[in-house]
């Protein structure tokens, strides 16, 4: 349903850096970063697997902040993600785990990036 989307970052190079250790156990990474001469001089780029889905944008952070569920394939790239993204400085909002409330089989971690923003890995799948 959602092609894309993206967010305004206050410090472009911190959150670029984040995000690079974060989505990197869910097989993401920086695909693209739109020349300048196409911005009007706001660094871009694009965070994925096979195509940038996900962008930063120089700027102001968000507020509100948001929430952005990732895909996770397994529970164990849930855990992985939950620590990457706490030693690239993101902040504890919920440990890895079982959210029965939401349906049996839904495994989530949250963590606030750089901004505040709520990142989550999910994976849906049985243990």
């Amino acid at each position: 349903m959602i092609d894309h989307s993206g967010i305004s970052v206050s410090n472009y190079e911190k959150a670029i850096v984040f995000y690079e250790r974060a989505l990197a156990p869910l097989g993401a990474s920086l695909l693209y970063t739109v020349p300048l001469e196409h911005t009007g001089g706001v660094k871009v780029g694009g965070f994925g697997k096979e195509r940038p889905c996900f962008w930063l944008s120089e700027g102001a952070a968000q507020t509100p902040t948001l929430h952005f569920a990732f895909t996770a394939e397994t529970r164990a790239e849930v855990d992985v993600f939950y620590g990457a993204a706490i030693a690239a400085g993101g902040k504890d909002n919920g440990k890895p785990g079982l959210r029965p409330h939401y349906h049996d089989n839904y495994y989530g971690a949250f963590v606030l990036d750089l901004d505040g923003n709520n990142i989550e890995a999910v994976c849906h799948r049985a243990a």
